[in-house]
């Protein structure tokens, strides 16, 4: 092996160090680890495996190939552009746990065997809560907890899975499966969990804008999208995925166009395009999985821009729910400039990076004669345009003028944005080096007149429809609400239901009470009974029938043993 070290390793043990550095040397670590990792990485050699014993088991804790090199660059590079965000961030147990978050990603997309994937599962819940904690409310508080229980759910059962896949299959390698059995179905879950699956996903919306301003934006980062990796990974050519995809990118525009909080919009948003990247890994290897994968490095791009913007806006109004906003472009014309790049590329502009990658998608379910997939991605895609690709910039920045007037973003937020949105745009014009990294070889041309003119078309009459509903006073105005949706199931309904339960009991409870005394009373007794002198256990007894006793057992026990 040419690379010295675990990719993981660079950012996990890296990241200790940061504690006991204050100033420019903690931000200068804090950049420098995401450069070491990814040059590290390069070191790298494809098929390169590290077999590690661990009771009784060969882990592969490194595997390296194609897949898992792009999310390992991937991963380094969002890193290095939320370590640039957040640099005047003094709080520094987000950037210690914000690198380790970072850290165990890139371990799970590298492991071999399931159990060095739980490990780095386990390790990406534990890490990344604390994005959300570290903005020291209740709401954060209870958000973060919620989190912490879903994810830590998902964990379980991804090792219940793995514990028994290894007993039907006496392997632990972290290969492709079919669901065809109660193991493989657990590790579907549980992957889907972390994917945000419909009625699943209630999560993200709760925790991800509880979040400090830089904390979403490693939250956008890592954990759906090493998701998306463990479903590419584990789960190619699965037709459940097609429909599963289809209905991520569907329900969360309802909700995304009512919605006033921007970052839960986003949130939404995020759902949504992780729709499309489960749907073309349910359509399988070639252009599916290239469109997904492909799709998963730009969205972590542009969507990180989008919650940098607003990150910004938070941080500098402390405002971010759209009728709070508004006329900020007067404010902050570099960070509208920046926001209108993200909401081109979600929204899959041509010369923008969605273009090349969503297109991908669209093309290999027509290609395989999925038409409703492919309306259902078409509309989608027209959806995604009105809640993130208008809806976020036009009511940030501009609709009506909320007086606000604030400094503009600071330095280091302009410069990660930039960053990010000069690479929305070199994807864009230049999508061979990424078509380079994909796990297929890739013949596909996405600027075709075919494609193209498809998509300005589908842009231009969706944001002709947003003005008309605008101006007809038909869209929904940015009003203060409540936005119910599946996690009103455990938040509401599954208190109030205890609730309900304890007060139907609160008369009974002499009853159940003494009921309880008198069974524990006449236990007591029967074992005093039992057990005293005189008792059939006390008193001793003759050699004979202690014989006797003694085969009964044994042969009691051999029969037991032997069937």
């Amino acid at each position: 092996m040419s690379g010295s070290v675990h990719p993981a390793f660079v950012l996990l043990l890296g990241a200790l160090f940061l504690p006991v550095l204050k100033g420019r040397m903690r931000q200068g670590l804090l950049i420098l680890l995401p450069v070491l990792g990814f040059l590290n990485l390069l070191g790298l050699e494809t098929g390169t495996v590290w077999h590690f014993p661990f009771a009784g088991y060969g882990l592969e804790v490194l595997r390296v190939d194609k897949l898992s090199l792009l999310f390992g660059y991937l991963f380094h590079l969002a890193a290095f552009l939320t370590a640039i965000y957040s640099l005047h961030v003094k709080d520094s147990i987000q950037h210690l746990t914000g690198l380790m978050y970072a850290g165990s990603a890139v371990g799970a997309v590298f492991a071999g065997d399931l159990i060095t994937l739980f490990i780095f599962w386990e390790l990406l819940a534990l890490t990344s809560v604390f994005q959300i904690w570290s903005r020291r409310t209740a709401r954060s508080y209870g958000a973060g907890l919620r989190y912490l229980l879903v994810h830590i759910t998902s964990g379980l059962m991804l090792l219940v899975g793995a514990a028994l896949h290894y007993r039907e299959t006496g392997s632990l390698a972290f290969d492709v499966m079919t669901l065809a059995d109660t193991a493989s179905w657990l590790i579907f879950l549980a992957i889907g969990i972390k994917c945000a699956f419909p009625l699943l996903h209630s999560w993200l919306v709760d925790g991800y804008p509880e979040a400090t301003p830089t904390g979403t934006v490693f939250l956008a980062s890592f954990t759906t999208k090493t998701a998306v990796y463990a479903l590419a990974r584990g789960f190619t050519g699965t037709e459940e995925l097609i429909w599963i995809g289809a209905l991520m990118t569907m329900f969360p525009i309802f909700y995304a166009v009512i919605e006033n909080d921007l970052r839960r919009v986003l949130g939404y948003s995020m759902i949504n395009q992780i729709g499309f990247m489960v749907v073309g890994i349910g359509l399988g290897e070639g252009m599916g999985v290239n469109g997904a994968v492909a799709h998963a490095f730009n969205d972590v791009i542009f969507k990180g821009l989008l919650f940098m913007s607003m990150g910004a806006v938070l941080f500098r109004t402390g405002k971010i729910n759209g009728s709070d906003l508004g006329g900020l472009y007067k404010s902050m014309p570099l960070t509208t400039g920046f926001c209108i790049v993200g909401a081109s590329s979600i929204s899959a502009f041509p010369l923008f990076s969605g273009f090349v990658s969503k297109s991908m998608v669209m093309q290999a379910a027509a290609d395989q004669g999925h038409l409703v997939i492919w309306l259902m991605l078409l509309f989608a895609s027209a959806g995604v345009f009105h809640h993130a690709g208008i809806k976020i910039p036009f009511f940030a920045f501009f609709a009506h003028d909320s007086g606000i007037r604030c400094k503009e973003a600071p330095m280091n937020m302009l410069v990660a944005m930039g960053l990010s949105a000069s690479l929305c745009v070199f994807i864009g014009c230049l999508p061979g080096p990424l078509y380079s990294l994909l796990p297929y070889a890739v013949d596909y041309q996405p600027y075709t007149s075919t494609h193209v003119l498809l998509q300005l078309q589908l842009l231009f009459f969706s944001a002709l429809a947003f003005i008309f509903l605008k101006l007809s006073g038909i869209y929904p105005p940015e009003l203060r609400s409540v936005n119910l949706d599946a996690d009103w199931v455990y938040r509401r309904m599954f208190s109030a239901t205890v609730r309900t339960v304890v007060r139907a009991v609160e008369p009974l409870k002499d009853q159940l009470l003494g009921g309880s005394r008198m069974l524990v009373a006449w236990m007591i007794n029967e074992l005093h009974r039992h057990h005293n002198p005189q008792g059939i256990w006390g008193r001793t007894w003759l050699t004979g029938r202690s014989v006797l006793m003694a085969v009964v057992v044994l042969g009691a026990f051999l029969l037991f043993y032997y069937y």
